[in-house]
């Protein structure tokens, strides 16, 4: 069924008039945007029984953090706003309240645009609420970057979605996918990007935060979502920046030899780099949403399989929204990363150079490689084999590098301009004896039952498949 689009005021006015709702409203960065839409919405005598901003960083320490240093815009200082607001208004009303409630206490810190229009617009946002009186609370927070360039705009954007946040948590709290979509109610894509978001709580053992990432991604609400080699759900900007990061795209359905000896090839390089420093060094291995969205529907469960494989090999994962690498390079650049190296096999790359899919950019392919070769990135090229024995399985005939592929006179000039510059490398001392494994091979030999497979892919990649019955194997 199609959920009902209220306006901001509507959601405000019928928490309002539920007499069983009541709690603090605690602000910081963003005006008191929030606040504002319960008072106007009128009655909020009845919703708010405190609302605050402590602009003052003096005043928000002590408040909040106990006079001890720390980010003013974080999710630490967000869950000591929650843990100081939800403990005071328990401790003083719980008694006092003639009529059965169910508390809340909502929270965020934020930095809107300055004055100069310099900093990184973004923001903390957290609510925590009882879900029946007297029970243990539930806990939902996200993080925000915001986009539009204006103070204002930004102002009412955060007004409109915590009202949002607030009417989720008392409405849509058994449907995980109706929360996230109804929390851009009355805001377009463009204003906003929802980069993490987090439930927990009695009435939320169910969710899966992970699966929340993916829905984020995949409605449009965030271009990417990372997990750390843990499983666990990673703010892109704390995670990445000025980070060197090598980065590996693929399918990874699942992810097999040839795979991981790109991975360890590549890694060996970066390593000769005088950059390189192995605590300041992360690889992620990301995974495109892309084609499928263009497809139809994607299934997430699928795509959390993936993530638990390549999590239990101890690699970080990041999934996008992201066709073209010159986006992808666009996006890594905001986080001020040291150096990334993008890992890309030879026929990826035939199609990195094909002109045909950069003719929606006025510089055709020379504005794409202007994006995508910019100072602190290089391109490994992983080699591939001409054929295949059909008898033996084996790899044929000596190695194709990207020296060996037939470009126009124009590309030839760019390609030994970026080769004497040290911008693509080719990636030698590669297990040869792997090449003859083909994705797509490896996937229908699993899904049909045809052995072999097993020799295809890691020890542990092949543990798992069969004692989960990943991709499709039959036991």
């Amino acid at each position: 069924m199609e959920r009902d689009l209220l306006s901001t005021t509507r959601k405000a006015l019928i928490i309002n008039l539920d007499p069983s709702v009541y709690g603090t409203i605690a602000e910081i960065g963003g005006s008191q945007e929030v606040a504002r839409q319960y008072f106007q919405a009128g009655g909020a005598s009845g919703t708010i029984a405190k609302s605050i901003s402590a602009y003052d960083k003096l005043f928000s320490d002590r408040l909040y953090n106990h006079n001890k240093p720390g980010k003013y815009v974080s999710e630490g200082r967000l869950c000591k706003m929650l843990d100081a607001e939800f403990h005071e208004l328990i401790g003083l009303l719980t008694e006092k309240r003639e009529i059965p409630t169910r508390f809340f206490a909502f929270a965020n810190t934020v930095a809107t645009l300055n004055f100069n229009k310099a900093n990184y617009s973004h923001g903390w946002i957290g609510m925590r609420f009882q879900q029946d009186p007297g029970a243990d609370p539930n806990e939902v927070l996200f993080h925000v970057n915001l986009l539009e360039q204006d103070t204002l705009l930004q102002q009412q954007t955060l007004g409109i979605l915590g009202v949002n946040l607030i009417y989720a948590c008392y409405h849509f709290i058994q449907s995980p996918v109706d929360f996230i979509l109804s929390l851009m109610d009355n805001i377009s894509r463009d204003r906003i990007e929802i980069t993490l978001m987090r439930m927990r709580g009695p009435d939320l053992d169910y969710v899966d935060n992970r699966l929340l990432g993916v829905q984020l991604v995949k409605n449009g609400m965030t271009s990417s979502m990372i997990f750390d080699r843990h499983g666990k759900i990673q703010q892109p900007a704390d995670m990445l920046y000025k980070k060197n990061v090598l980065l590996f795209r693929g399918a990874f359905r699942p992810i097999h030899n040839v795979g991981f000896d790109m991975l360890r090839a590549s890694y060996r390089i970066f390593k000769r780099d005088e950059d390189y420093n192995r605590d300041n060094t992360l690889a992620l291995c990301e995974i495109s949403v892309n084609n499928l969205l263009r497809k139809g529907d994607i299934d997430e469960r699928d795509f959390l399989e993936r993530v638990d494989l390549l999590n239990g090999m101890g690699q970080n994962v990041m999934i996008s929204t992201f066709r073209e690498y010159y986006k992808l390079v666009t996006y890594f650049s905001q986080f001020a990363i040291t150096n990334l190296r993008i890992v890309i096999g030879i026929p990826t790359f035939l199609n990195v150079i094909n002109e045909k899919y950069y003719t929606d950019l006025r510089g055709g392919i020379l504005e794409a490689f202007g994006k995508i070769f910019i100072d602190n990135v290089k391109v490994y090229i992983y080699p591939t084999i001409p054929a295949v024995s059909i008898d033996t399985r084996e790899a044929v005939g000596e190695l194709l590098t990207s020296k060996d592929i037939l470009l126009s006179k124009e590309q030839e000039d760019l390609y030994h301009y970026l080769v004497k510059n040290r911008k693509i490398i080719d990636i030698t001392n590669v297990k040869k004896e792997w090449l003859y494994i083909n994705s797509a091979n490896v996937l229908r030999m699993i899904r049909e039952g045809e052995p072999g497979w097993e020799k295809m892919v890691p020890n542990y990649v092949e543990k798992e498949i069969k004692e989960k019955g990943l991709f499709g194997y039959r036991r």
